[in-house]
């Protein structure tokens, strides 16, 4: 869109923005599935509401040290990637937009994009600032269709290969799909991208994963298991997205 173009947008046009990752993801996806996947739900988004929502230009690279010692990772630290993000946002609302979506797609991310959300929502009072990852925000859809049960979605799993599988399928090598990845914890750390463990451990990438850079169950994917998870996701995000635009401007409280 050109500047005019956009000047003349209802601000309260939902902004989108993917934040994501480019980092190992085992031995069969590749380094930018979490960005392919972020991509991938708001090019699905804007499909079906063309006119309801500006996708901003995506952050690929996020926070990723504990994939370090993997390999085939790009990170920067916290700090960097809040003040970013905060400023790239707040270009945008300081043009007057009252909405902002930011859609996170990895794990790493989720205690910075917190913090961002708070910033932004201070910084901006009059604005609605919105901060979803996007298994959580599609938790309740995506259990019924989870296929592996428990511990099967995690990182470059059911999940993640499946949507890949849709959304750029050359970027999956599928001779290399392995049956499962994971290493044994504590009962009170285990968990996956549906389920919360009750406490959480902090440990590397290669620690989580017995080195492997596979948590969960990739061998249960396939490109149909990745377009009903889109589906699902998407109609998560378009209901976030038709609830923002709908809203009447919010009330100055002292």
């Amino acid at each position: 869109m050109t500047a005019p173009e956009l000047n003349a947008l209802d601000r309260n046009v939902p902004l989108v923005l993917s934040v994501a990752a480019v980092e190992q993801h085992g031995p069969h996806l590749a380094s930018g599935t979490d960005s392919i996947i972020g991509a991938h739900f708001l090019q699905a988004l804007e499909a079906a509401r063309p006119d309801g929502v500006v996708v901003l230009p995506q952050v690929k690279v996020g926070c990723s040290e504990h994939h370090m010692d993997l390999g085939g990772t790009l990170t920067v630290s916290h700090a960097v990637f809040i003040d970013y993000v905060c400023e790239l946002a707040g270009s945008a609302l300081r043009h007057g937009f009252r909405n902002l979506v930011i859609l996170n797609s990895h794990g790493g991310n989720i205690a910075a994009a917190g913090v961002i959300g708070e910033r932004l929502g201070l910084a901006f009072p009059a604005c609605r600032i919105v901060v979803a990852t996007w298994w959580r925000l599609a938790a309740e859809g995506l259990l019924p269709i989870n296929l592996g049960g428990p511990g099967s979605v995690g990182h470059a799993c059911e999940f993640e290969t499946s949507v890949v599988m849709c959304a750029a399928p050359g970027e999956v090598r599928g001779d290399r799909i392995p049956e499962r990845g994971d290493a044994a914890t504590f009962p009170w750390a285990e968990g996956d991208l549906l389920r919360g463990s009750p406490a959480v451990l902090v440990r590397t990438m290669a620690e989580m994963t017995g080195g492997t850079g596979v948590l969960g169950t990739p061998a249960l994917a396939s490109p149909d298991h990745g377009e009903r998870i889109t589906g699902v996701v998407v109609d998560a995000l378009t209901s976030v997205v038709d609830t923002l635009f709908a809203a009447q401007p919010k009330e100055h409280v002292e």
